[in-house]
């Protein structure tokens, strides 16, 4: 009969307790005046910038061959005239889509440049993309408080995009102003605005075009922000980095003298953006810093420019190589479940093992985190399943310790005995009070 009640307990004691390690991480997480861990900032900085999956990104992960469906066209220095003279010189290879990534705005200060510009945009023969962003008003970001809810697009002038669709080319970058580091590992699938006007991703309008129907999966979805699945970046002289190889590009002077063989570019998406001043001249202009960079933690140099992201985008889309999650829900619910376990468990040893508990618990902890940590890098790396248990990995990590505190501290406290003796000491004290009132 003992042995039931002690059964019994456990499971009691091991929910209680739980709740007693989430309560905890909650008070840390939201209390301001808990500064415990401001020694660990330097560190903390450093790392702020790479998830786990980072490492499945750019260390286990091999290059793939190129996706010759996509070929990329640096502008480079040219101006809107001779980006015109490349729209028009691709334009002849007929190719399926050209895409711009490039905002066009005001022309008085090269008149005829832009208006060659609009031309070549109005009379080209191949389906036209241009750029556009998607933003909010102050009045419309504190009304809805960071809500996905949109009343402004930025776009080129009416000159530019008499032939064009319009497709915005937001990134989540997390960047509130252009000299922040600009990490992106993901896009917004579609936006619409305030007026019901809605508006693809650039990436996902350019597969579109190619593939018909393509993107009713990726809407289908239905991601606020998709998590783009980075395969590499393009091909260039270099050759340094073990993922340039996934796009063909051309630099600008390669398309003003026409140095490519027509197949490059015939029934091609074409992306037309900028790559640098040229490919012998690197730029952190338009760069951002993705998973693909080699240095995982406190990264020095951004690596890719937005026009391969938005290529690294559609061909995603195009192979239909998404990265599937569960919802955030699902995630708490499983390190919910992961602490749970692991308090049981602890508390088992600490009511059977007694001295062994504090090596015991340590040893299982470091352990287990590794094994999750690695499960979790090489799922992602096999199945481009990308499972967050950070909230139930801090669980476990602080599991051992707060166990002792809820049985030292927490359970004595609202033990039977010591409820009793609070409530003894109320009564006396009311007796007392009686007394003394009775004798005045």
């Amino acid at each position: 009969m003992a042995k039931r009640r002690i059964k019994t307990n456990i499971w009691v004691d091991s929910i209680f307790a739980t709740i007693f390690i989430y309560l905890f991480m909650y008070m840390v997480q939201n209390i301001s005046t808990f500064r415990v861990f401001d020694a660990l900032d330097p560190i903390g900085e450093a790392l702020a910038d790479m998830e786990l999956t980072d490492y499945a990104f750019s260390e286990l992960r091999d290059p793939l061959p190129p996706d010759t469906s996509i070929v990329l066209v640096n502008i480079g220095p040219l101006s809107r005239g001779g980006i015109a003279e490349q729209i028009r010189i691709i334009d002849r290879y007929n190719p399926k889509v050209i895409g711009i990534d490039g905002f066009f705005k005001g022309y008085k200060d090269d008149t005829l440049g832009s208006l060659s510009l609009g031309s070549a945009i109005a009379d080209a023969k191949s389906d036209i993309v241009m750029v556009a962003k998607v933003d909010q008003s102050d009045s419309v970001a504190v009304k809805h408080q960071g809500e996905e809810i949109y009343d402004i697009l930025y776009a080129s002038d009416s000159l530019f995009i008499q032939n064009a669709e319009l497709a915005i080319a937001n990134l989540d970058t997390d960047a509130r102003y252009q000299s922040d580091v600009k990490i992106c590992r993901k896009f917004p699938p579609k936006r619409k605005l305030t007026n019901d006007e809605e508006y693809n991703a650039f990436g996902a309008q350019l597969a579109e075009k190619v593939k018909p129907g393509v993107t009713q999966n990726l809407f289908d979805r239905d991601n606020d922000f998709e998590t783009i699945n980075f395969r590499g970046d393009f091909v260039n002289i270099y050759g340094e980095d073990k993922f340039s190889s996934r796009f063909y590009a051309l630099d600008f002077d390669q398309v003003l003298t026409e140095d490519f063989v027509p197949e490059l570019l015939k029934d091609k998406i074409v992306l037309v953006g900028y790559l640098g001043d040229n490919f012998l001249h690197d730029s952190w202009e338009d760069k951002f810093f993705t998973p693909l960079n080699e240095k995982i933690a406190g990264r020095a140099n951004p690596d890719m420019y937005g026009l391969v992201i938005h290529a690294n985008i559609t061909s995603m889309i195009l192979n239909g190589d998404y990265v599937d999650t569960f919802s955030e829900t699902t995630e708490n619910i499983l390190g919910v479940i992961l602490c749970f376990l692991n308090v049981l468990l602890f508390s088992w040893i600490y009511r059977n093992l007694g001295t062994w508990y504090d090596g015991t618990t340590k040893l299982i902890q470091v352990v287990e985190v590794l094994l999750i940590l690695l499960l979790i890098i090489y799922i992602f790396s096999w199945k481009s399943f990308k499972l967050e248990l950070t909230i139930g990995l801090f669980a476990v990590a602080l599991a051992g310790d707060l166990l002792e505190v809820y049985y030292g501290v927490i359970k004595n406290i609202f033990s039977k005995k010591n409820l009793s003796k609070v409530a003894n000491l109320g009564r006396k004290k009311s007796r007392s009070k009686h007394k003394m009132t009775a004798k005045s």
